[in-house]
C-alpha cells in the first residue's frame, strides 16, 4: 500500500484538471492545439469518450474550441484570464473567419515542416 492518497476524481476531471494546468503554464499557450485526442487517451490510459468529456468541461469554461476536422481541440484562453471576470469577448464572424484560417494554416505548416524533417532523415539515411 503506502502509495500516497488516493486520487477520487473521475478520469475525465482529472485530466481537464492537468490540461487545464498545462494551458495556465503556458505548455498549451493561446493559439495552440492540444495533442489529438487518440494521443491524449493513450497518454493517459483512458478510453477516448473520457478524453471528448475532459475536452467537453474546457470547452464549457471558455478555455479551447473545437472544430470539425480539426486534430485537437484549440486553446483561446487562458484560466487566469478566465478568472479576471472578464466578459467573454464576442467576435466578429469576420474575426472567426480568419482564426479559422490561422488554424487551418498553422496545422499545414506543422504537416509541412513533419514531412520535411522525414525528407531530411531519409536524405541522411542515404
Amino acid at each position: 500500500m503506502g502509495k500516497g492518497p488516493v486520487d477520487r476524481r473521475k478520469p475525465y476531471v482529472r485530466i481537464a484538471d492537468d490540461l487545464r494546468r498545462d494551458i495556465a503554464s503556458g505548455r498549451y499557450p493561446v493559439g495552440e492545439t492540444l495533442p489529438p485526442g487518440a494521443k491524449l487517451a493513450e497518454t493517459y490510459g483512458v478510453s477516448g469518450m473520457t478524453v471528448s468529456n475532459a475536452i467537453a468541461v474546457l470547452k464549457e469554461e471558455g478555455l479551447v474550441v473545437t472544430r470539425q476536422g480539426a486534430r485537437g481541440a484549440t486553446v483561446i484562453a487562458t484560466p487566469d484570464t478566465q478568472d479576471a471576470g472578464e466578459a467573454p469577448v464576442e467576435r466578429s464572424e469576420e474575426f472567426n473567419l480568419l482564426y479559422s484560417q490561422l488554424q487551418d494554416i498553422r496545422g499545414h505548416l506543422r504537416r509541412l515542416s513533419s514531412r520535411l524533417d522525414e525528407l531530411d532523415e531519409r536524405t541522411r539515411e542515404t
